[in-house]
């Protein structure tokens, strides 16, 4: 039998957070919990994260650890189309992580007023 989602003020405040994080930004487990006032607990965000209301249309795939990384194995479902919505919010992400100095929410105030820099490509050396 599937558990009926119980709005608690806690679980409330972390879906207005994660509500409130902008297409081609990203925030951390830790982060969130931060901003929803509850330090220290990551791990309640990704049970939120699992248990809201799919009517609510959270940007679930926005959500990473603390390492840029995904909380999805490589190569799942869940891997795959969350990397497919960073990408297609203009989000890069590099061997299934992305930079949160570049990408994530509100840490740099130069990305925040004028946008990410643009990707780089590796200089080909002569040797």
């Amino acid at each position: 039998m599937k558990s009926v989602h119980v709005s608690k003020p806690e679980h409330a405040a972390i879906e207005r957070v994660i509500a409130s994080i902008p297409a081609g930004r990203v925030s951390s487990y830790g982060e969130i919990a931060m901003r929803a006032g509850l330090p220290g607990r990551a791990r309640l965000v990704g049970r939120v994260l699992g248990e809201s209301d799919k009517a609510l249309k959270l940007p679930w795939h926005r959500v990473l650890r603390s390492s840029g990384q995904t909380a999805f194995a490589k190569g799942s479902h869940g891997f795959r189309e969350q990397s497919q919505r960073l990408r297609a919010e203009g989000v890069v992400i590099v061997n299934g992580r992305v930079d949160l100095e570049r990408f994530g929410w509100e840490r740099n105030l130069d990305v925040e007023l004028w946008g990410p820099p643009p990707a780089t490509k590796p200089k080909n050396r002569v040797r």
